[in-house]
């Protein structure tokens, strides 16, 4: 399917910010970038890098006063994701290199300490894609999406506790509970078409036989057009925006559609 989706943020600072953002997609599996645009008023330097997952980021110093930043994407994606209920668990040993460092406990995700949730959760279930998606479906039935109720300090063992958050609330509680079983999981975003109330999205990728699969656990069931702007191990990698100075941020509108 082809999407066209776009980004707009109205921001204000006192005095000069640096920032970096991460708001730019490229072509990878399950996407071809056909069109894109980034621009600012007032127009400022942009240096564009490539960080240590892959991502393009844009490192731009924030003029003091009003500051306007919008972007725009046409993508060709798949219209449904891929489902393997018999894709088998990868061994550790079996793992790339690369894949390795998804294993791991991360900021947001004390994968460490959910141990008997994650147990229990996958009890009598096959290890690979049988037992992610069992965690999904558990998320999705056991948490409430509500604005407000988290922040950006929140982790996966608060919200666990809490069973209240967004997207990437949701997402860091999967993640931490499949990185328990050895199965690893990253964290994706990007846009969602036909996501209600529309939004920038998060969700998570995990590693079972011998590839990564895409589950949402905000999601009833699964579903495809997406557009991937960024991975990580967690928010801490993939944040649209970080701001080294105090930047506030008065608009944003996200916009999704198909184009026929």
């Amino acid at each position: 399917m082809l999407l066209q989706a776009s980004s707009y943020f109205e921001m204000y600072a006192d005095a000069p910010v640096t920032s970096i953002f991460m708001l730019r997609s490229k072509s990878g599996p399950g996407q071809f970038i056909r069109q894109e645009a980034f621009w600012t008023t007032p127009q400022v330097p942009i240096n564009e890098y490539v960080d240590g997952y892959g991502n393009i980021c844009q490192r731009i110093i924030i003029p003091a006063g009003n500051f306007t930043l919008e972007t725009s994407v046409v993508a060709e994606c798949d219209a449904c994701i891929d489902v393997d209920m018999s894709a088998v668990y990868t061994p550790v040993e079996a793992l790339p290199d690369h894949v390795l460092q998804f294993l791991l406990p991360s900021r947001y995700c004390e994968s460490d300490k959910v141990t008997e949730l994650a147990s229990r959760i996958v009890e009598g279930v096959s290890p690979g894609y049988a037992q992610v998606e069992a965690i999904r479906q558990w998320v999705y039935a056991h948490f409430s999406r509500e604005y407000g109720t988290t922040n950006s300090s929140t982790s996966a063992l608060d919200v666990l506790q809490s069973k209240t958050g967004v997207c990437r609330d949701y997402t860091h509680a999967s993640i931490a509970l499949c990185r328990n079983l050895d199965i690893p999981a990253r964290m994706v975003v990007g846009y969602l078409h036909d996501l209600k109330p529309m939004d920038l999205h998060a969700w998570f990728e995990a590693y079972v036989g011998g590839r990564w699969y895409t589950f949402d656990a905000l999601m009833e069931k699964p579903v495809g057009g997406r557009i991937i702007m960024a991975y990580g191990r967690d928010a801490a990698d993939v944040a649209f925006a970080s701001h080294f100075g105090s930047v506030f941020l008065n608009k944003m509108e996200v916009s999704v559609k198909e184009i026929c």
